[in-house]
C-alpha cells in the first residue's frame, strides 16, 4: 500500500528538483556569460594600461630602457616560486608599432596574435585557442590574450560553484519536507487510529470538532454514512419485529389446527382440521414471499431498471395466472388496451408481474363474489399507465396514505398489509408515481404511472 506520505514528498521534490534544474541551468549560463564578460573587460583594463604606458611621454632613450625593463621583468616570470599565480602565464599581451614588437609578456607569442586592428576576437596560434582584445591606434596596437582552455576552467569553475547551495539544499530540503508533510497529515493519523480503535457496534456520529477544512468534510461524509447505517438498523430490526409479530399469530393457528387433526377420532373432523391447516400454511406462505418481496425493494438497497419488455404481454401473462383465483371466488377479470399503442418499458426483471399479481390479488380479496375486476392501460408519449378498479368497499381518502404503509390491514381478513406497500416501493424504484382512488363501481381504483425509461 502506498503511503500518502511518500507520495506527496516524492512529487514535491520532484517539481523542486526539477525547478532547480532549470533555474541551475539558468543561472549556470547566466554566470558563465557575466564571467567572460567580466574576464573581457579585464582583457581590456589591461590593453589601456599597456597602451597608457607605451604613450607616456619620454625621451626616446628612457622609453626603450624602461621598455627593455618591462620586458626583462616579464621574462622572469615563473608562477608559483614568488608569490606569483599559476595562471599568470596563461594571460599575455603584445605591443607592436607598426610591424615591429615593442613588447610581449613572458607566454605571449613572437607572431601577432591576430591581424584584427581592434575590438574582441578568437584566434588561434600554435594550435591553442586564445581570447584576444585588441586597442588599435594610428602606430601602434595593444593585444591581451588569454588561453581559452584556462579561460573557460575558470568560467566553468565560477559557474559551477554558483549550483553548491542547490544540491547542497535539496537534501535538506527532503528532511524538512518529510517532517512538513508528517506535521500536515498528523489530523489524518488520528483520525485514522480514532476509527480503527473504534468498537463496530457504536455508530454515533464521529467527532468533526476542531478538524482542517479538508478532514471536515470527509468526517461529515462518514457521518451521514453512519447516519444511514443507523436508520438501516433501525429499519431492519422495526422489519424483523413486524415480521416475528405477524407471522406469530399464523404459527399459532396452524400449531392449533395440527394438535386439532392428532386429537380427534373423528375422520371428518380430522380432515376440516387439515383442510384449515392446509389454507393456514399457503396464507404463511404467502406472508413469507410478501416479507422476502418487501425486505427485496428496500428504498435503500441498490438497483434500477434494465430490462426491456412489453408492458401489455406482461399484463396479460400475468392475469392468465391469476384467472383460476378469480374463477374461484366467481369472478371475472377484464383488460383493456390499444393493440396498436406502443408498449416498451424499462423495468427491473419481475416487476410487472409483482404489481399484476398484488394490486389484482388484493382486488380479488376485497371484491365480493360474481364482481368484476377490470385492468386498463393507457400508453402516453413518456410514461405508461396501469389502472385496476375493483367492486370492493374501497378506501376512504383519509385512510389512502396510511394504507401504504406496511402491515397495516383494511379490516378483519384483510391479508398481512403488505400488498400495497409491495407496489409502493416498485413504483418508487422505478420513478413512476402511484395514486388512489375512488373506482366507478363503488371500488377502490388504483392507478400506477411508469415513465417508459
Amino acid at each position: 500500500m502506498s503511503s500518502i506520505r511518500r507520495r506527496t514528498l516524492g512529487i514535491a521534490l520532484l517539481v523542486v528538483a526539477l525547478c532547480m534544474l532549470a533555474i541551475g541551468v539558468t543561472s549556470y549560463r547566466d554566470a558563465a556569460r557575466e564571467v567572460a564578460a567580466l574576464f573581457d573587460a579585464r582583457l581590456a583594463q589591461q590593453a589601456r594600461l599597456l597602451e597608457g604606458l607605451v604613450r607616456t611621454p619620454l625621451p626616446e632613450a628612457r622609453r626603450e630602457a624602461l621598455l627593455a625593463s618591462l620586458d626583462d621583468a616579464l621574462r622572469r616570470n615563473t608562477p608559483g616560486t614568488d608569490g606569483g599565480h599559476r595562471y599568470e602565464g596563461e594571460v599575455a599581451f603584445q605591443v607592436w608599432r607598426d610591424e615591429r614588437l615593442l613588447l610581449r609578456s613572458a607566454g605571449a607569442p613572437t607572431a601577432p596574435f591576430t591581424e584584427r586592428r581592434a575590438g574582441y576576437g578568437d584566434a588561434t596560434l600554435d594550435g591553442r585557442e586564445w581570447r584576444v582584445f585588441v586597442l588599435g591606434g594610428d602606430d601602434l596596437r595593444v593585444l591581451v590574450g588569454e588561453r581559452g582552455d584556462v579561460r573557460g576552467e575558470l568560467v566553468r569553475g565560477i559557474a559551477l560553484r554558483t549550483l553548491v547551495p542547490d544540491l547542497v539544499g535539496l537534501p535538506a530540503l527532503a528532511v524538512l519536507l518529510w517532517w512538513a508533510i508528517g506535521w500536515g497529515l498528523r489530523p489524518l493519523s488520528r483520525l485514522a487510529a480514532q476509527i480503527e480503535a473504534r468498537d463496530p457496534q457504536r455508530l454515533n456520529p464521529l467527532p468533526d470538532d476542531p478538524l482542517p477544512r479538508e478532514l471536515a468534510t470527509i468526517v461529515g461524509a462518514l457521518n451521514g454514512l453512519l447516519a444511514r447505517i443507523r436508520t438501516l438498523r433501525a429499519r431492519e430490526k422495526r422489519f424483523i419485529a413486524d415480521a416475528a409479530h405477524e407471522l406469530r399469530t399464523p404459527l399459532t393457528v396452524l400449531d392449533l389446527h395440527a394438535q386439532n387433526a392428532l386429537a380427534t377420532e373423528d375422520p371428518a373432523d380430522r380432515r376440516e382440521a387439515l383442510t384449515l391447516l392446509r389454507d393456514g400454511l399457503a396464507r404463511a406462505t404467502r406472508l413469507v414471499g410478501q416479507l422476502l418481496t418487501l425486505a427485496r425493494l428496500d428504498p435503500e438497497q441498490e438497483g434500477a431498471p434494465d430490462q426491456r419488455i412489453d408492458l401489455l404481454h406482461e399484463v396479460r401473462e400475468s392475469l392468465a395466472e391469476l384467472m383460476p383465483l378469480a374463477t374461484d371466488h366467481d369472478q371475472s377479470l377484464h383488460l383493456e388496451a390499444d393493440e396498436a399503442a406502443d408498449w416498451a418499458l424499462t423495468t427491473e426483471p419481475g416487476a410487472v408481474t409483482t404489481l399484476i399479481k398484488n394490486l389484482v390479488g388484493n382486488a380479488i380479496r376485497h371484491s365480493p363474489a360474481g364482481s368484476r375486476i377490470d385492468v386498463a392501460l393507457t400508453a402516453e408519449e413518456r410514461v405508461l399507465v396501469l389502472r385496476v378498479d375493483d367492486s370492493g368497499p374501497g378506501i376512504p381518502e383519509d385512510g389512502r396514505q396510511q394504507a401504504l404503509a406496511r402491515f397495516h390491514r383494511g379490516g378483519a381478513g384483510a391479508g398481512a398489509g403488505l400488498g400495497l406497500s409491495i407496489v409502493d416501493r416498485l413504483v418508487q424504484r422505478h420513478g413512476g408515481r402511484l395514486t388512489l382512488g375512488d373506482a366507478p363501481g363503488g371500488g377502490l381504483r388504483v392507478s400506477v404511472r411508469l415513465p417508459r425509461a
